[in-house]
């Protein structure tokens, strides 16, 4: 896991740090083009909100939160940049082949198994309901 560390050039560059793990390019089947109509117009169109607008357009990546793949094991293959949230998200391949997003557990890297269930072992990245803590 290297980290590249950046020569400083500008007081903005100070301590600046890039995972060399992060992927950029998302799968085409996980993400969609998100309807961005806000930027501080109403209903009109008309301007309510100064100085919003702009930015870079984004797509959404479908995020699998309810982790409802139950006993089959997944391998994080990827951990990407995800522009909508403050988090990183990483892709997951289940043993029946099917593809996921889910939110990067902290400590988590390319390679490691997670699972979810009732009867799995409390461990980071891995699901369980509540009632089974």
């Amino acid at each position: 896991m290297a980290i590249h560390l950046y020569k400083t050039s500008t007081p903005g560059t100070r301590n600046g740090a890039v995972d060399s793990q992060v992927k950029s390019n998302p799968r085409n089947n996980l993400i969609y083009g998100q309807h961005r109509c806000g930027k501080g117009r109403n209903a009109r169109g008309i301007i309510t909100a100064r100085h919003r607008g702009g930015g870079h357009k984004r797509l959404y990546r479908k995020i699998d939160f309810r982790r409802n793949e139950k006993d089959i094991y997944g391998r994080i293959v990827t951990i990407e940049y995800d522009p909508n949230r403050n988090a990183h998200i990483c892709l997951i391949h289940y043993g029946d082949g099917e593809k996921r997003y889910i939110l990067h557990p902290r400590g988590a890297i390319i390679g490691d198994t997670i699972v979810s269930g009732t009867e799995v072992p409390i461990k980071m990245g891995n699901a369980l309901p509540l009632s089974a803590v």
